[in-house]
């Protein structure tokens, strides 16, 4: 007897061929059979007329480590038809952690990844203090979908250097630490070894994040440690000033793919991110594993002045970084400091979040209610009507409203002809969700949603094959997953079944269940009628189960 049998689905086995209509039979867990009239009895039967059936979405960019530790359901991923998740990218991870870092630890994920801080206070479970811990942990909590987790450069560096980590290059001997950590960290399952050389990503008070102050030679050197027993994935957030040549050359001495994010389309420097995937394309044509993180969604972020996101990479926003209340708002007023953030952003784009553009910066929610008329207004919009600089009346509302005015800004990935192509592009992985980091700014977590309905059913550029194999299969064999991706018998039963007719997500909207009752900002799947994780259902057309099972496992072994 067969523990589920799904019966009538139009299949897209994740392979990009066309799809067929079959039978999925599922027993302990696996896919035992695939075809059509499969005839025997099953404990749960599923008709699935009219529906297609894919393998899981497997999303490979997110931030859930802090999250997973006091929710297991890692909310809302799991009714957005993802089954597996990988964890730590960028390096921003919370193990290893000494108890005596804990707290720039948490400072840091505030600042860096739009996380609060009272939460981070209230919700992580500290059950741990090295990697190998830490995997235990998540082991003994479990989880609604499966879970791979980097070993990330940050706290690596953290935890060898401390307050340090921050301010200076790494010695001989602190680099020889730092190895063996990440070897230790590989035998305990890490999926790869991830860091971050972008100048947007800031920790505490401005500082860089540890990874930024790494030498080529410590970074090399970890690379090398995560690569010594033939396995795992580096992957980066590079900045600027990291080549892909660098990146190809780190790939050939480690003999390890390489990861690079975040390949964001900037309409103000619109062919930077396509020199980028050229340059991965001909490193792949040299035989080194090289592969661009693109995103389908348009970079969108809610944010106030208290928490400005957008703009912290600037340099000339750093007088105000750490900063708060009477003070915060004194630096924003000065001239001074206004006149260097418009000299900056009047300069040639490299790559940042914010370029100038004030016909994206919309005014969401004001405070006091004389400032009512500004609300869904453009700061443009604003600024030429009173005739005045577009910073000066962005910071002047946000100061006369105690720095709570709510704005968001459309910053990156806003012209779909540029993002279609990046999506199609033959070394690009449809990734970047974030899921689990800046929840009160935006939520992309749908992303393979929105793949599969506005960029292959409404514009139509990619086939449904196509978006399927570019959110399973792929993303498994780059990453080394053993047994997903596909819908094939003696495969994992992770599996999501939709109506291609109306698979979408939904609008964006808050609610108020993180620890302490502070808000995060989430979305609906659309069109998703079930999703399996190891056979187990944990959603439907409802979203998550009231009492989903934990069905997901830590994956630890992975293909060389």
């Amino acid at each position: 007897m067969y523990d589920l049998l799904i019966r009538n689905a139009l299949i897209h086995d994740g392979s990009g061929s066309e799809p067929v209509m079959a039978d999925v039979a599922v027993r302990h867990g696996r896919i035992v059979e695939v075809g059509a009239g499969l005839a025997a009895d099953a404990v749960q039967v599923v008709d699935a007329t009219g529906l297609a059936l894919m393998p899981g979405i497997i999303d490979s960019h997110t931030h859930f480590d802090a999250q997973i530790t006091w929710d297991a359901y890692v909310r809302p991923s799991p009714a957005m038809g993802v089954t597996t998740a990988v964890i730590g990218n960028c390096g921003f991870t919370i193990a290893p952690c000494k108890p005596a870092d804990r707290e720039i630890t948490m400072r840091n994920l505030t600042q860096v990844e739009g996380m609060s801080l009272d939460v981070l206070r209230q919700g992580i479970d500290w059950g741990f203090e090295t990697f190998p811990d830490y995997m235990a942990l998540l082991r003994r909590k479990g989880s609604a979908v499966n879970i791979a987790a980097y070993i990330g450069h940050s706290s690596v560096r953290t935890y060898v250097m401390g307050a340090d980590a921050s301010r200076r290059e790494a010695s001989g001997e602190e680099i020889g630490q730092m190895a063996q950590i990440v070897r230790e960290a590989m035998a305990a399952g890490a999926v790869g070894f991830a860091s971050s050389t972008s100048p947007a990503h800031n920790g505490e008070g401005g500082l860089p994040m540890p990874s930024r102050l790494a030498s080529d030679a410590e970074m090399m050197a970890l690379i090398k440690a995560m690569g010594e027993a033939g396995k795992g994935v580096y992957m980066v957030t590079k900045g600027g000033q990291m080549p892909v040549a660098f990146l190809e050359d780190m790939c050939a001495q480690s003999g390890r793919p390489v990861m690079i994010a975040a390949l964001l389309h900037n309409s103000t420097n619109p062919t930077a991110v396509f020199k980028d995937l050229d340059a991965i394309t001909e490193a792949n044509a040299r035989g080194r594993l090289l592969t661009g993180q693109v995103s389908c969604c348009p970079l969108t972020m809610d944010f106030t002045m208290q928490s400005p996101y957008p703009v912290e990479g600037l340099v000339s926003w750093k007088p105000a970084l750490g900063l708060q209340g009477e003070a915060l708002k004194q630096a924003l007023a000065s001239k001074a400091f206004r006149d260097g953030v418009r000299a900056e952003l009047a300069a040639s784009a490299t790559f940042r979040l914010f370029n100038n553009e004030w016909d994206k910066v919309q005014v969401v929610e004001v405070i006091l209610s004389a400032n009512a008329a500004y609300e869904q207004r453009t700061v443009a919009d604003i600024a030429r009507e009173q005739s005045r600089d577009p910073l000066d009346v962005m910071l002047d509302l946000a100061i006369a409203e105690d720095l709570r005015t709510v704005f968001t800004a459309q910053l990156l990935n806003s012209d779909e002809q540029a993002v279609g192509r990046m999506l199609n592009h033959a070394h690009s992985l449809v990734s970047l969700s974030d899921a689990g980091a800046h929840l009160t700014f935006f939520n992309d977590a749908g992303f393979g949603l929105h793949l599969l309905g506005h960029w292959a059913r409404d514009l139509g550029a990619m086939t449904l094959p196509e978006a399927v194999r570019r959110l399973t299969s792929q993303p498994a064999a780059v990453l080394g997953l053993l047994d997903r991706g596909l819908v094939r018998a003696g495969y994992a039963a992770d599996l999501l079944l939709f109506d291609p007719a109306t698979v979408g997500r939904g609008p964006k909207y808050r609610v108020h269940d993180l620890p302490g009752g502070a808000a995060r900002l989430t979305t609906d799947g659309a069109g998703v009628q079930g999703v399996w994780v190891n056979g187990q259902l944990v959603a439907d057309a409802t979203g998550l189960l009231p009492q989903a099972p934990l069905a997901g496992k830590l994956l630890t072994e992975f293909a060389a």
